[in-house]
């Protein structure tokens, strides 16, 4: 379909092509549809978490406080909520909180949910293949040289823009995996620092990570001892990050938060390639229900998933098809093309979505810092920017009732200069 056409049938795509921020609300919300995954697919992820916390608790001290389980805080942010009326001029009647995936240990991202689940994953099938490991044993066991040595004789292969690297690199060079990462142009170079620095290989391409994806895939499919995450199309990564949704409705319910019909929550989520977002968002509705709302978050000239979902052609079109440049300050949303799971599972699923400039995420990175002490990277606060259309477009969601939580997605593993000037950057715009 051309531009012409695209714009005809579908007007808000125009709006795109202008880089002008929009809110796109879902026709397809609530609908019936059939959906490929279950609840039961979700606890299978949380089971299998749970067999490895031993592990991750043995070989990452960091996690030992939490048994190796891995989870971030949901924080109340009273003084941001009050920045944030002052900086949108709105008031916003429900209470705001940060899902605080910027805090998960040993990546510091949501991508800590995904990549490591399936690095997991693929280490028990080899384990099981190879040895006599049963699901009832202490899987500390894998932490052992003969593990070691087995894993040794796999590969594992990730293409990413920056977190999924992270979170995936360093985990599968812990188990002993030959492990490499294929990364795009906009990739940070502490990112590559800290992958090398923990024995993993890191291939560079002077292209965006539309086309190094490819080219990762193609090297994985060589080698039938290498396992490639793909996160365009993963089915394991997508019910890693499902499992985000059994640990918050604890935290919901330990902070006295309702979700009913009266007491609607509000989620907003960055998204890039759309895995991680999505696999929240269809942990949220099947195991929160229908009175909870997610929303995707992405830059003006990096649309992809609003793209994919307004027009129906979800993966089979890019963001430069209408003519973007797909350059943003907010590297793990720099993806042109959606995922293959996200608009197809999110088409009943997903409430809407919001497209923001990046002056926006950096003067709400310097409001974090400075109302609550807490470091988001840039693309992590894309979630406040969201609000206001939302309320302004539904306003039903501006009650006392509501509750507003913005999933901060990374940042906790920045360099302290980096950190500095996003802060200084964000501090600027704002005076």
């Amino acid at each position: 379909m051309d531009q012409t056409s695209l714009v005809t049938e579908y007007p808000q795509v125009k709006d795109l092509m202008s880089e002008h921020p929009i809110f796109w609300r879902n026709p397809d919300y609530g609908q019936q549809a059939e959906l490929p995954f279950s609840q039961a697919d979700i606890f299978d992820a949380v089971a299998r978490w749970e067999r490895f916390a031993p592990y991750l608790a043995t070989v990452f001290p960091e996690t030992a406080k939490m048994k190796g389980i891995i989870e971030s805080p949901l924080i109340r942010l009273d003084q941001m909520q009050a920045a944030w009326e002052n900086m949108y001029h709105q008031n916003l009647a429900g209470k705001l909180y940060l899902k605080a995936d910027s805090q998960l240990p040993i990546s510091g991202s949501i991508k800590s949910r995904g990549g490591i689940y399936e690095v997991l994953k693929f280490a028990e099938q080899v384990a099981m293949r190879h040895t006599d490991l049963a699901y009832m044993d202490d899987y500390r066991v894998l932490a052992t040289e003969k593990y070691r040595r087995l894993f040794a004789k796999y590969g594992v292969i990730v293409a990413s823009t920056g977190n999924l690297a992270l979170s995936v690199g360093i985990v599968a060079a812990t188990f002993g995996f030959k492990t490499t990462v294929y990364m795009s142009h906009d990739a940070r170079q502490w990112k590559k620092d800290k992958l090398r620095a923990n024995g993993v290989t890191v291939k560079e391409f002077d292209t965006d990570f539309s086309h190094v994806i490819p080219q990762a895939r193609e090297d994985a499919q060589k080698d039938p001892y290498c396992h490639f995450v793909d996160d365009e199309g993963s089915t394991t990564l997508f019910l890693g990050y499902a499992v985000a949704a059994v640990r918050l409705q604890k935290q919901l319910k330990d902070q006295h938060i309702k979700v009913d019909r009266k007491h609607p929550v509000l989620v907003y989520l960055p998204a890039g390639v759309g895995g991680s977002p999505s696999g929240v968002t269809f942990g949220l509705k099947m195991i929160l229900g229908p009175y909870v709302h997610a929303v995707f978050c992405e830059p003006t000239h990096v649309p992809s998933v609003t793209l994919g979902m307004m027009t129906g052609l979800n993966n089979h079109i890019s963001v430069y098809d209408i003519g973007l440049d797909g350059l943003t300050a907010a590297d793990g949303l720099a993806v042109g093309r959606p995922s293959r799971l996200a608009g197809k599972v999110m088409r009943t699923l997903l409430f809407g979505s919001v497209t923001f400039q990046d002056d926006d995420i950096y003067r709400n990175v310097a409001q974090l810092m400075d109302t609550q002490q807490i470091v988001v990277e840039p693309s992590a606060a894309a979630g406040f920017t969201a609000i206001a259309p939302v309320i302004k477009n539904v306003p039903a969601f501006n009650s006392e009732n509501a509750t507003h939580i913005v999933w901060a997605t990374g940042g906790n593993m920045m360099p302290e200069s980096e950190r500095l000037a996003n802060y200084q950057k964000g501090e600027s715009l704002i005076k």
